[in-house]
Parts: structure tokens; C-alpha cells; sequence
């Protein structure tokens, strides 16, 4: 390694004094102007981690559901995943270490992980709209080119989009083409060939309306549009030509606020959606005949998912391995229809994808989604022919979704805002400050079918308080005496919390 030169370079881009930096669920996410150093040194990270598992690595430069002033980055793996737990580790390493430290932090890196400085290395970026987002993918570039690695800069992406570039490239094509065309050919191949099979209950196109969230989703779609005529007709909202990035829109909004976004009327029984600002989120909703909005969550799409393919695999007589992964938020009453009723096996993991992603992994079929629309199903090599099978008996199902929708009961979650608070058994537990869970336990007693808990966020700087229980009013109302407990407990600050926040 050039230490002169990645010194030269790297007092270009100076760490801020006084800030600590974690890579959290999804990467390093913080306001824009405090990444400019972490992007260039997570482009030497992506050059060392290129070079020890000679393969190509991906480099995402956004923020996802968060406020447009807000930036991030996250690293992703040789098949498209998320980055190794250890080298999350190295990335938290190097984004703190002082600039007279990091040339002992980069040997050391190296050394531990056997990397050969000789091998070459290529790295790809890809970034959301945010406004922030070009300037910050320039220093992922300083800082690749500095160790002297190669890359490709797609430009604009979708965060799906750039897992599918790394993991094309890293299979030498068979995964399909490393190109925006490769990634629209595939997906939009497997949609109509699946839609083929299903009724259209008369209808000549399905149509969709789409809440974009003014992020990268709308102007991916828009290219896509084409691709998709056979089988689907969509229509853009908040595409981004006015309104700020998730802002009262967006599958974060919609989740959290159980309405629809901002700009979107719905009529009776249309079908919609929403992506989160970098579009690897999304939920369902529509309104009935009476007007009352349904959401069609993380937590309905899996069980929607997993109680289809198991009915299918006992009709035709397979006997595979399938299982649902969920973490502590998910909606107790979709665990409890999935064990009692469908006989699925459900696990629970920490939040974030990459959890419930690595425990997926252990089933023939493994289905995950967070509440919030973070998910997807996976099947291992030895069922994809099986999976084409199950596809062909779409059309003797008609209606079963529906009933499935109808044997999930709606329980409510409300989202507080607050400091600090640490966690055990799967983030159910708070550990610290002391009292609090014992607070939560009492409050928990006075509600039927109820549960709550409490994270540190691992995206933003706040704390999560989830609620839920057997009707609106007594979730929103267990949510508030829990926020106010973490309030009084843990140092909150402000106004106090308020009813229906």
C-alpha cells in the first residue's frame, strides 16, 4: 500500500472531531455532511475486501427511508449480500481511527484477513437521488482509486439493483446480465411468465398505483414500464419531479402512519404500493367499499408467501423444509397463524435484513419479511425446478389469498423517539436503564393480546417503541405509557410524548 498517497488523499477527506461512528443494520447513516470521510474510507475498505475474496464488491451510497438531508453507505458481498459481520467490525474500525492511526489500521485489517495486496480489485457504486449522493460517491471513488483498485460507477440505482450488478458479476453472468437492461429483462421475464398462470377475473390488465416516495424507485420504474405492458399497467405518484425524498410518503410512512401517502387518492378496491427512498422497501394497501384502509405489511406478505407454497408443496406430495423468519416486531398474530393454523415453523432473529436473510438461508424454501417491507423469499439450489412446478398451480388457487388476508387480525404499531436503551433475546428485552423492562412488563397487563417492546434504532439516532394489542385505541394507548416510561427512564429529552404521536 501507498501510505503517502492514501495520507495525501485522505486529509482531503478529514474525519469530523468529537463524533463516534457505528455500522449499523444497513451500513453508516447519518446527516450527509459528517460521511464524507466514511465514504472515502469504506472505498478502502470495499479495495481490501475486493482483493481478500477476489471478487467484485458493491459500494450503496444512500439513506433509504430516512429524511433527505440524511446520507449513508453500506458494503455488499461477493453474491450480492450484506457485508461479513467482521468486516462490519473493520468498517466501524476505520471510520473512527484518527488520521495518524490509519495506516496501523489498514496493516492490521490486512494482516488478520491474509489479503493479498498484489490481487486486483474492483469495486462497483451505485446511489439513490439525495441530493448529497453524487458528491459522496465521488470520495467512494478517491478512495478505491487511491489503493489502486478498479471500478464501475453505475450512477443512479436502486440498492435491489446494485445487490443484482455484484452478484451478475460475481457469478460470471449466470445470475443474468451485470447491465440496468440484464436486471429488467430478468425480473420483468419472471413476472408476466408467473402472472400468465394466474386469473385475471376479467380483467385485461392488472393496474397498480405506485407511491415512489420521490426516491430512485419512480425513475427505475419509469425504464421498466415497457418491459412490464404484457402484464401490468402502473402509475407513478410521487415520482419526484416535486416534493422532498420520504416525506409524508414513502412504504415508512405508510407503514407507520396506517394511511395512505400524501398525493395518492384511492378509490374502492384499487391496488397500490409504496417503496421506501431507495427502493428495496415495500408494502400493499387498498381501501374497501367503505373506506377503511387496509395495509398488506412485511408481516402479511410472508405469511401470504409461506401459507401459498406450503399449501401447494402438500397438494402435489412434496415434503420440503420450509420456514418463516421474523424478528420480535412482527404482528403476534401472523406468528400465531402461521404455528397453529398453517403449521409453518417460525424463527425470530435480531432486526435487520441481514439476519433474517443468513437464517433463511437454512431451509429449502426460507421466506423473510420485516414489517416495514425489507424481505424475500429464498429457495435453494435443489427446489428451483420445484418452484416452476408450484408456479403452475397458480390458477387452481384462486381465492386462497384472500382467505388467508381474512385469518390475519390487524394489531397496531406506533414508532417513539427517543435515547438510549440496550437490548436482549432478539431486542424483546431491555437490559438497560434498569427498571424499564419491568415498567413495560406492568403496562403490558393492562392490555388484552398485547406486546411492546423497545430498540435502539439501527438506522437512525432514536429509540423505537412498538405497541400492540387488540384494537387501535389500546395500542396507541399502550404505545404513549411505554414512550412515556422510556422517557422518564432512559433521559428523554423535550416535550414530553404526547397521546396519538
Amino acid at each position: 500500500m501507498d501510505f503517502g498517497a492514501i495520507t495525501k488523499h485522505s486529509v482531503l477527506h478529514a474525519k469530523p472531531s468529537g463524533l463516534l461512528f457505528q455500522y449499523g443494520t444497513a451500513g453508516f447513516r447519518m446527516k450527509a455532511e459528517h460521511l464524507d470521510h466514511i465514504m472515502f474510507r469504506m472505498g478502502l475498505l470495499a479495495v481490501l475486501r475486493s482483493k481478500q475474496t477476489k471478487s467484485t464488491i458493491g459500494v450503496m451510497v444512500t439513506a433509504s427511508h430516512n429524511p433527505e438531508e440524511d446520507n449513508g453507505v453500506k458494503l455488499v458481498d461477493p453474491l450480492g449480500e450484506m457485508l461479513a459481520p467482521s468486516w462490519e467490525e473493520y468498517a466501524t474500525c476505520l471510520a473512527n481511527a484518527e488520521e495518524e492511526d490509519m495506516q496501523r489500521v489498514l496493516i492490521d485489517i490486512s494482516e488478520k484477513e491474509a489479503v493479498d495486496l498484489q490481487q486486483d480489485a474492483f469495486v462497483v457504486i451505485g446511489r439513490d437521488t439525495r441530493p448529497s449522493s453524487e458528491k459522496l460517491s465521488q470520495s467512494v471513488i478517491d478512495g478505491v482509486t487511491v489503493l489502486g483498485g478498479q471500478f464501475h460507477d453505475y450512477g443512479l440505482l436502486t440498492t435491489p439493483q446494485l445487490h443484482y450488478m455484484v452478484c451478475c458479476r460475481n457469478t460470471s453472468g449466470l445470475y443474468g446480465m451485470a447491465t440496468i437492461e440484464g436486471y429488467y429483462q430478468k425480473l420483468s421475464k419472471a413476472f408476466v411468465e408467473l402472472t400468465k398462470q394466474a386469473s385475471r377475473s376479467g380483467d385485461e390488465f392488472r393496474s397498480l398505483k405506485v407511491d415512489c416516495a420521490n426516491g430512485i424507485g419512480a425513475l427505475k420504474l419509469k425504464e421498466m414500464e415497457h418491459y412490464l405492458s404484457q402484464g401490468l399497467s402502473v402509475q407513478l405518484f410521487n415520482d419526484g419531479t416535486k416534493g422532498k425524498l420520504n416525506h409524508l410518503c414513502g412504504a415508512d410512512f405508510v407503514k407507520s402512519h396506517q394511511k395512505p401517502p400524501q398525493g395518492m387518492e384511492i378509490k374502492s378496491n384499487e391496488r397500490c404500493c409504496s417503496f421506501d427512498g431507495d427502493a428495496d422497501r415495500i408494502v400493499y394497501y387498498y381501501c374497501d367499499a367503505d373506506g377503511h384502509f387496509h395495509l398488506i405489511d412485511g408481516d402479511k406478505i410472508a405469511t401470504l408467501i409461506s401459507s401459498f407454497l406450503k399449501e401447494l408443496l402438500v397438494e402435489i406430495g412434496e415434503n420440503l423444509n420450509v420456514g418463516v423468519v421474523q424478528t420480535a416486531y412482527a404482528n403476534g398474530n401472523s406468528t400465531r397463524y402461521l404455528e397453529e393454523v398453517m403449521k409453518v415453523p417460525v424463527y425470530c432473529t435480531k432486526t435487520g435484513v441481514k439476519h433474517l436473510h443468513h437464517k433463511a438461508q437454512e431451509f429449502d424454501i426460507g421466506v423473510y419479511f420485516e414489517a416495514n417491507g425489507h424481505g424475500t423469499a429464498l429457495f435453494s439450489k435443489a427446489v428451483e425446478d420445484k418452484v416452476k412446478q408450484l408456479a403452475g398451480e397458480l390458477e387452481d388457487k384462486k381465492g386462497k389469498a384472500a382467505k388467508i388476508l381474512r385469518n390475519i387480525i390487524d394489531l397496531f404499531n406506533q414508532v417513539a423517539d427517543r435515547k438510549v436503551i440496550s437490548t436482549t433475546d432478539a431486542e424483546r428485552q431491555a437490559v438497560t436503564p434498569p427498571g424499564l423492562q419491568e415498567a413495560i412488563n406492568d403496562l403490558v397487563k393492562k392490555y388484552r393480546l398485547s406486546r411492546a417492546f423497545v430498540r435502539p434504532s439501527g438506522t437512525e439516532d432514536v429509540i423505537r417503541v412498538y405497541a400492540e394489542a387488540d384494537s387501535q385505541e389500546s395500542a396507541d394507548s399502550l404505545a404513549h405509557e411505554v414512550s412515556l416510561a422510556v422517557f422518564q427512564l432512559a433521559g428523554g429529552i423535550g416535550e414530553r410524548p404526547q397521546p396519538g404521536f
